[in-house]
């Protein structure tokens, strides 16, 4: 698909420095909110934000057939719910203006002062108010390492995992946005040497690294959505970190699987990358074997080339990347992750999160959670300030990294970060 916003020549006017996650090519959409300006939408380029209700007040926008006040709302959801082919024009014509062969806002001084709004003075907020969220299992070596840790290392993958997405239904109201810190939490927890579980704060705290869709086009109840349909729905991405509470996990997730251990909080990115500015970074899945229902069957390239990094920032000392993985090694993609959410007849709402679950490679290095790279314990990482660590420590900053590179384009995600707190 040729996109005009995404050809790799075009240059801004807006300097954007080198490895920037936001250059010309991106422009991914937020929420943010200023000491003098209220929770409003606006776009990234390069260390700036630039605000769409300017624009749109200000007749940048005209043509298009925007309502009036779409972007002064502290959500994107009635923006994105406009359609992919209203978001592409936005998108398209936020390109146009930005570009340093184009001198109509470029030449606009007063406009270019109120309308670009350096990265430093701004607070991102949630970029959507989330009315559901499904995290899948969608990573085989992640599965796998879990499975093999937990269960039979021969049979490590139950024998569900090949023919379906597993997911399960998570809390969309502990979903918060990038730079909010969360407090360690408590529950029941069963020791190794005890009969009886106890109450106390989690012991094996873990981050989960994935990558989440949002859809932005909501189906009849009863209607299923195919896996040719399914990218009409989708808007776009953002980074994900599923904080885990392994022993509560562990003790609570039979029969009926996670609760306690999940819902105390996940993290997302502010930026909504959209599915538009990926398209280059489209390549093939792993091999799906045995073959799929015909309903999960799909055409095309439909997995993601998105580096990933995780890193681990304690209280005192420097950050340590611990994790180096890439979301194409996703066994299942979002098409049939829809199409299976859906087949039974399922309504999604515009605003939903679809995460992936966690993303490991195939070598310890590229594993997306503490308990894969210490194996549940066995084997601390070392940090740079000669710490090492199983799980998860008061204080500790968890970082999370993505961007997708080629012909001298990078487009990333920002960052995905939240502080532990001691338990209350």
């Amino acid at each position: 698909m040729q996109l005009a916003a995404n050809n790799p020549e075009l240059k801004s006017w807006v300097h954007v420095p080198t490895g920037s996650d936001f250059p010309i090519q991106n422009l991914p959409f937020g929420i943010f909110k200023t000491p003098y300006l209220s929770a409003v939408a606006g776009v990234a380029i390069g260390d700036y934000v630039l605000d769409l209700v300017y624009l749109h007040e200000n007749g940048y926008f005209d043509g298009l057939g925007l309502p009036p006040g779409i972007f002064n709302q502290k959500y994107l959801n009635d923006f994105i719910a406009l359609g992919r082919k209203t978001t592409r024009a936005v998108r398209n014509r936020v390109s146009e203006l930005l570009r340093a062969d184009v001198d109509e806002l470029q030449q606009n001084i007063a406009a270019r002062e109120i309308a670009l709004i350096p990265v430093s003075e701004v607070q991102m907020q949630l970029p959507v108010q989330i009315p559901n969220y499904t995290d899948f299992y969608s990573s085989e070596e992640h599965a796998t390492n879990v499975g093999s840790m937990f269960r039979d290392p021969k049979n490590a993958l139950l024998p569900n995992w090949k023919h379906l997405p597993v997911g399960y239904h998570g809390r969309a109201s502990s979903i918060v946005v990038s730079g909010t810190n969360l407090h360690r939490p408590k529950g029941q927890i069963k020791l190794p040497d005890s009969d009886f579980p106890v109450y106390c704060p989690s012991q094996k705290l873990d981050f989960e690294l994935e990558l989440a869709f949002i859809t932005s086009k909501a189906n009849s109840l009863g209607t299923p959505i195919s896996t040719g349909e399914a990218e009409d729905y989708v808007f776009g991405f953002v980074l994900f970190n599923d904080w885990s509470a392994r022993d509560i996990q562990q003790w609570e997730y039979v029969p009926l699987g996670p609760f306690l251990g999940k819902n105390f909080g996940s993290t997302i990115s502010p930026w909504i990358v959209t599915l538009d500015a990926l398209e280059p970074f489209r390549v093939g899945g792993p091999l799906q074997f045995p073959h799929v229902l015909p309903y999960l069957a799909f055409e095309g390239n439909k997995n993601f080339n998105i580096q990933l990094e995780v890193l681990i920032q304690p209280g005192a000392g420097e950050a340590t990347t611990v994790c180096r993985s890439n979301s194409k090694y996703l066994y299942w993609n979002i098409n049939q992750q829809l199409a299976h959410h859906t087949v039974n007849g399922c309504n999604i709402q515009v605003g939903d999160l679809y995460a992936s679950g966690t993303i490991s490679g195939p070598s310890p290095g590229s594993f997306g959670s503490l308990l894969e790279l210490s194996w549940n314990g066995q084997r601390p990482l070392q940090l740079a300030n000669g710490k090492t660590r199983k799980f998860l420590e008061d204080g500790d900053t968890v970082i999370m990294k993505g961007y997708a590179e080629g012909n001298g384009v990078r487009i990333g995600f920002g960052l995905c970060y939240g502080k532990i707190l001691p338990a209350v």
